[in-house]
């Protein structure tokens, strides 16, 4: 398996969500799976890697939160959690993403 964190330059979340990605694996027993960090330079890199905003997480290529919309621009992304709209998941969100991806 193979997981990656998609994200542009200018996202003030990517480090967070790494962050955060990182603590859901390891709470998961799978603190040995690397996390491949891949920036977005311009909207061409977005085909077929299922970005929808910065940050995406993806196993496999598949986006862990699909919102059924890809993203072919540089931009950020919002998701929806427990304390409102923010620019990432949380901890618990990802680790019931990841099992939901057979973690």
């Amino acid at each position: 398996m193979r997981i990656e964190l998609l994200y542009i330059d200018d996202c003030p979340n990517s480090a967070g969500a790494q962050e955060r990605l990182e603590a859901a694996l390891e709470i998961l027993g799978r603190g040995d799976i690397p996390v491949h960090m891949r920036q977005l330079n311009s909207a061409s890199e977005t085909e077929d890697t299922g970005f929808a905003g910065s940050p995406t997480i993806t196993v496999d290529g598949k986006d862990i939160f699909p919102t059924g919309a890809t993203a072919d621009d540089l931009a950020c992304r919002v998701y929806v959690t427990p304390h409102g709209l923010t620019g990432m998941p949380t901890v618990e969100q990802v680790t019931g993403a990841l099992k939901n991806h057979g973690f």
